[in-house]
C-alpha cells in the first residue's frame, strides 16, 4: 500500500498552536492534502491524551483511526540537561503503539517535568538516559531526534546541541529509529555527514495549524501498521520507504545565518568574514543550518552516498496560489481556490506531484498552473530564511538559469539605521 505520512505535528495544547489542532480538523485537512497517516502529537499532555482516547478508534495494527485518516501516537519533548559540563536542550519525538504504552511513558517522564504545562514539555532529563529507560519500559517505542539542525533545541543545534550523534546518545544511538532533518535542511545537506549514513532521514511538517500539515512528509509503500513502519525506518528499507517530500531548504527559517533584530541575513561565508558577529550591532549572529552543516561535514558538497532515500522538493500549494493571485496565504480567496482545486484533482499532493498542468489550469487558472510547473522544474528563486524568519520561494521569478540553491550576489546587510523587510 502506498501512502503519505506526516509523523510530527502538535495539538492545541502546545504553545503557539491553532485552536483548530483537534482530531476532527486534523483528519479533514489530512484528507485535503492526501495524507493517509498522521502523527497525533502531544500524547504526554493529559488532556490531549484524554481527547485522543475519545476521538480515535484502535485499528488493531498499532495505529488508530478517525474517518479516513490513520493516526500514530506521538509526542515531542524538550530534554534539557547538562552533559560533560555543558547545558543542552534537545527536542525528541517519541512514538508508541498503544494508549497503555503512552501511559507508561508518561508515568516515567512525569518524574522530570510538568507534563500538563505544555504539549511539548520540558524535562530535566538527558536524552541518552531517557532512551535507555524507555527502551526498557516500552521496547517497541520509536525514538527520533527532531529537526536535528535547528540552532536551538536540536541534536546538532549551533546554540545548544552536540557535534555528533555519539556525543549526544552514546551507546543509545543504536536505538534511533530515524533522524528528522527539519525544514531548513534537505537530504543532500545531511548526506555530507558520514555519521548519518546508517539512519533513515525523515521529513515532517511540525505543524502548529492544520493548513501547515504535509509541508514536509514521507512516502511509503508498505503495510499500514506500526510494526511495519518501525521496521522500514530502522532498516532504512528504500524499497518500502520511497522518498521524502521536502521544503526547498531556503524557505526554512534558520537556513542562513543572521540577526533578526537588525534585519541582517548572511550566507555562511559572509558570516565567517564577520567573525559570526552582526555587522550592524556587533552581537553574536544566530548561526544557521547551512553554516552548521559546513562546520561538521566530512564530505564535499554534492556527494550521494549509497542506499540513500530519494527526495522531492515542493512548495505548498497555498503559497503558489497566493503568489499567483497576489494575496496573502491565509486569506479567503486563497483558501477557496485551494479547496476547489484539491477536491477536483484528488488532494494537494496529487496536484503538486502528478496532475497534468492542463488539468490544473482547467480547475484554477493558467498562472496557478504555471507556478506548479515552475516548481516541478526547479525554476524558482529563493530568498533564504534566517534567525526565525521564514524564507521565500518565488515560483514566478526564475528563468531557466536560476536555481533555488544559487548564492545571492551580495549579503543582505543594511547600514546602521536602515531597515530591511522581514518578508
Amino acid at each position: 500500500m502506498r501512502f503519505i505520512a506526516d509523523l510530527h505535528v502538535h495539538s492545541r495544547f502546545s504553545r503557539a498552536t491553532s485552536p483548530d489542532m483537534m482530531v476532527p480538523q486534523l483528519s479533514r485537512h489530512a484528507q485535503l492534502k492526501g495524507i493517509k497517516l498522521l502523527a497525533t502529537g502531544d500524547f504526554t499532555h493529559p488532556e490531549w491524551l484524554r481527547l485522543l482516547r475519545k476521538d480515535l478508534t484502535p485499528a488493531g495494527n498499532g495505529l488508530f483511526q478517525h474517518g479516513e485518516t490513520s493516526f500514530i501516537l506521538s509526542a515531542e519533548v524538550n530534554n534539557a540537561a547538562t552533559k560533560r559540563g555543558k547545558f543542552h536542550q534537545i527536542h525528541n519525538v517519541l512514538y508508541v503503539s498503544s494508549f497503555e504504552a503512552a501511559e507508561k511513558v508518561n508515568e516515567y517522564l512525569g518524574r522530570y517535568g510538568n507534563l500538563a504545562s505544555d504539549g511539548r514539555p520540558t524535562l530535566r532529563l538527558d536524552s541518552e538516559e531517557m532512551v535507555k529507560q524507555l527502551m526498557a519500559l516500552v521496547p517497541d517505542n520509536m525514538y527520533v531526534p527532531a529537526h536535528i539542525w535547528t540552532p536551538w533545541f536540536s541534536l546538532f543545534g549551533s546554540r545548544s546541541g552536540f557535534d555528533s550523534v555519539a556525543e549526544c546518545l552514546g551507546p543509545m544511538k543504536k536505538e534511533i529509529a530515524a533522524l528528522e532533518t527539519g525544514l531548513s535542511s534537505d537530504p543532500p545537506m545531511n548526506w555530507r555527514l558520514s555519521e548519518l549514513d546508517p539512519y533513515a532521514l525523515i521529513s515532517n511538517s511540525d505543524a502548529h495549524s492544520p493548513s501547515r500539515l504535509g509541508r514536509e512528509a514521507n512516502v511509503f509503500d508498505c503495510e499500514l501498521s506500526y510494526a511495519t513502519i518501525r521496521e522500514v525506518l530502522r532498516t532504512k528499507d528504500k524499497k518500502r520507504f520511497q522518498y521524502t517530500i521536502e521544503f526547498f531548504p531556503e524557505e526554512g527559517k534558520y537556513h542562513y545565518d543572521g540577526h533578526r533584530q537588525c534585519n541582517v541575513r548572511l550566507a555562511p561565508n559572509q558570516a565567517i568574514v564577520n567573525n559570526d558577529l552582526c555587522p550592524v550591532c556587533g552581537r553574536r549572529l544566530t548561526v544557521g543550518v547551512l553554516h552548521r552543516v559546513e562546520n561538521l561535514a566530512d564530505r564535499p558538497e554534492g556527494i550521494v552516498p549509497e542506499n540513500v532515500i530519494p527526495y522531492k522538493s515542493l512548495v505548498p500549494l497555498e503559497e503558489i496560489i497566493a503568489q499567483a493571485i497576489g494575496a496573502a496565504r491565509d486569506t479567503v480567496g486563497v483558501r477557496t481556490r485551494y479547496e476547489t482545486l484539491v477536491e477536483a484533482l484528488g488532494g494537494e499532493f496529487n496536484v503538486l506531484l502528478n496532475a497534468p498542468v492542463e488539468e490544473i489550469a482547467h480547475h484554477s487558472d493558467e498562472r496557478i498552473a504555471l507556478g506548479v510547473a515552475n516548481m516541478r522544474e526547479g525554476k524558482v528563486v529563493a530568498r533564504a530564511g534566517y534567525d526565525g524568519v521564514f524564507g521565500v520561494i518565488d515560483v514566478f521569478g526564475a528563468g531557466t538559469e536560476t536555481a533555488a540553491h544559487a548564492e545571492p550576489a551580495q549579503a543582505d546587510v543594511p547600514s546602521k539605521g536602515e531597515q530591511m523587510d522581514l518578508f
